[in-house]
Order: C-alpha cells, then structure tokens, then sequence
C-alpha cells in the first residue's frame, strides 16, 4: 500500500474529505452482506434471452452468381452448337 500511495497520490489519503465522501455515498447505496461463518459464493444462473429471429437464405449470394454464371456459361455454349449445326446444313 505505500509503494501505491507514494505513486498515486488518491491512494496517500491526502483527499480524505472527498474520499470520505464517496465512500459515505457508496455505503448509503449499498449495503455490505458477508456471512459470519461458512464459505461465500456467488450463484450465477444463465437465463435464455429471446431475440429477434434472422432468416437465412437458402443460397447464399455467391452460390446464386455461381449458378447464374453457369446458366449463362450454358446458354452460350447452346448457342454455339446451334449455329454450327445451322452452318453445317447450309454447307451441305
């Protein structure tokens, strides 16, 4: 405690009256509980909390562009075969 007070001074007691003060606030504010005899412990319970629920896509963007590429990855090579079918009957 006195190598803390020398290096902070709020810990020297050199602000009595406004430490004094606070801890008379903090006392009125809360009253201390410790028990007599016997361990002391803390309980924590976990408790749900609802929220709001988010919806999810069933694809996710980039499969949605993956599958559009591909569609039109298709569509081009269809168009490809047709005309080189249509070529190939005007050729013969």
């Amino acid at each position: 405690m006195l190598k803390a007070a020398a290096k902070r001074p709020e810990l020297s007691g050199k602000n009595t009256v406004s430490n004094n003060s606070d801890m008379a606030e903090l006392k009125s504010m809360f009253r201390e509980v410790l028990p007599k005899q016997g361990p002391l412990f803390v309980e924590d319970i976990t408790t749900m909390v609802l929220c709001k629920p988010k919806l999810l896509p069933l694809k996710s963007l980039t499969l949605e562009k993956l599958e559009k590429m591909h569609q039109a990855a298709q569509n081009t090579i269809h168009q490809q075969e047709m005309a080189e079918k249509d070529q190939r009957q005007i050729t013969h």
